[in-house]
């Protein structure tokens, strides 16, 4: 029988049914055969020497094959566990549905707790609209409240502003307590008389009135001032200098004021 070529593990396997040619050498970058490893070898003689290394290896029985054992293993093994833990699963295991049902139970409340629970939303509720409207009562009080200062405050500027009529007259009085010294008496004279400013006397009083307010005029140096000019044209006596002042032909000075104005030029 002729020998048949047998490559080492190491070297490339070749085609299939290829076989060298005559003269042929293995390639050196292959390596070494294995020791003891016939390229060239009979069958025969290796069937009837099984201990060769390159003898095949025998072919295992079918029932100790591991494709064979392992699925084999896990059957036996769930039928085991179906026989012996069978009897305990009625047991162990809660009927389909249980433990939704439990849950429910627990979710629902007594008659008791959801009438307590709409009582206290029913209360929160109210109590929120009470603090509402408050709230909003306070706003509107605020609004009226800001409303009526504003107009207070617009009506108190009109009044101290005066009518147009009131408003000339204070002007023209500040005109005349400017060029000239006058008393309170004697300014409203000259503010309503017929040859002056022919302001009606609301109107003057009006205009006295503001200008005081304003610190216009002080009626004491007025009447110092008019006493000066008196003694500057006719020098007079203490009590001739005084009745001048508080005459109500002269500058209608009040009594006080007229005393002062005398003390003050040292009669």
């Amino acid at each position: 029988m002729a020998a048949r070529y047998n490559p080492p593990p190491n070297w490339p396997a070749p085609p299939a049914g290829w076989t060298p040619p005559a003269g042929w050498q293995p390639d050196p970058a292959w390596g070494p055969a294995p020791d003891g490893w016939q390229v060239w070898i009979d069958d025969a003689v290796v069937a009837s020497d099984p201990t060769r290394a390159d003898a095949p290896a025998p072919s295992r029985p079918w029932f100790k094959k591991k494709r064979v054992i392992i699925p084999g293993a896990v059957v036996l093994l769930g039928i085991a566990i179906g026989v012996g833990g069978g009897g305990d699963d009625d047991e162990r295991t809660p009927p389909a549905g249980a433990a939704t049902q439990e849950a429910e139970q627990k979710d629902e409340k007594s008659p008791q707790d959801a009438a307590a629970e709409a009582s206290a939303k029913a209360e929160e509720a109210a109590a929120e609209a009470s603090a509402k409207a408050e709230e909003e009562r306070l706003a509107e009080e605020k609004r009226l409240a800001d409303e009526a200062a504003a107009a207070e405050a617009e009506a108190a500027e009109a009044a101290l502003l005066g009518t147009l009529s009131q408003q000339n007259a204070y002007g023209q009085a500040k005109s005349y307590v400017e060029t000239m010294p006058f008393s309170r008496a004697g300014l409203l004279a000259q503010l309503t008389s017929e040859y002056g400013g022919q302001f009606p006397a609301e109107d003057a009083e009006f205009a006295v009135a503001r200008l005081e307010a304003d610190g216009g005029v002080d009626w004491l140096a007025e009447a110092v001032e008019a006493a000066e000019s008196y003694q500057e044209v006719l020098p007079m006596s203490r009590q001739g200098l005084i009745d001048q002042l508080t005459s109500e032909y002269g500058s209608q000075f009040t009594l006080e004021q007229a005393t002062h104005a005398v003390d003050t030029l040292g009669l």
